[in-house]
């Protein structure tokens, strides 16, 4: 892989940059302060909500572009560069499907607010890991804030019993299995691709200048925009199938491995 001309680095965050206990590396910090130096804008780009992606870059945050909610929302420093919200007429209507979904649980994505109802509370301390913002309402129905997501959470499979329920709206919407236990539901623009699209455009950059990682089907845009696209070795069949490299897993330091080969190339 000929890294020279990289100026752009994307990742994921949730089986590609952090481990399997949510953690970033100190390695990764440490090679991070080298791309710096080298002018390499680093762009995180999750289906987390924005303040869940900040907490575990901390020490970066002010220095960093965020794509956050799969997209749907795109902020550097203070500064939101794009907001993609789902059409308030297709929420009620999502909703009502997935109440239907046995064992499923929906929470209501604002900007910097998620929002569960009563029947997940008996989830939180597994959701409150991607929703560190949130408030519990009683009834959706008192939600008046702008939504960007729909994600819907199933403590067994999220392929197996949410997708097929939710798939009849892909084109409508973007429908994605976001991991395990994860489907998302945003507006038909909002998703990485586009996303990374815009920030491309506005730093004046190419796709070949961009090394992009992942590891599930929400990535998917996000890789086929550049030549430079890497998938996590325990990434989905998917993914693997549409990046042109692999490196090692999420808890085998698969993304420093591939950015201390950028920075030998950049030397």
């Amino acid at each position: 892989m000929n890294l020279s001309q990289i100026k752009l680095v994307v990742t994921d965050m949730d089986g590609t940059l952090l481990n399997s206990n949510h953690e970033v590396s100190s390695r990764f910090f440490e090679l991070y302060e080298a791309l710096k130096k080298r002018n390499i804008t680093f762009v995180a780009a999750s289906g987390r909500q924005y303040h869940s992606i900040v907490d575990k870059l901390d020490r970066i945050k002010n220095e960093i572009i965020v794509i956050a909610e799969n997209g749907a929302l795109v902020k550097q420093h203070e500064e939101e560069l794009l907001v993609t919200p789902l059409q308030r007429s297709l929420r009620n209507e999502l909703l009502s499907e997935i109440q239907y979904i046995d064992g499923a649980h929906a929470m209501l994505c604002g900007k910097y607010i998620s929002y569960f109802d009563g029947q997940s509370v008996a989830f939180l301390d597994q959701l409150k890991e991607y929703y560190s913002s949130y408030e519990v309402q009683e009834s959706f129905d008192s939600v008046t804030d702008e939504i960007l997501k729909i994600a819907v959470y199933h403590p067994i499979s999220a392929e197996d019993y949410i997708y097929p329920a939710m798939e009849s709206f892909d084109g409508k919407i973007k429908v994605k299995v976001s991991g395990k236990n994860w489907v998302d539901l945003n507006h038909a623009n909002a998703n990485k691709g586009f996303a990374l699209q815009n920030v491309i455009e506005r730093l004046g950059l190419s796709a070949d200048n961009v090394l992009a990682f992942g590891d599930y089907n929400n990535d998917v845009e996000m890789l086929a925009l550049t030549k430079n696209s890497v998938a996590m070795q325990n990434a989905h069949p998917n993914v693997l199938e549409v990046a042109n490299y692999t490196t090692t897993s999420n808890d085998n330091f698969g993304v420093e491995r591939v950015l201390e080969k950028l920075l030998e190339q950049q030397n």
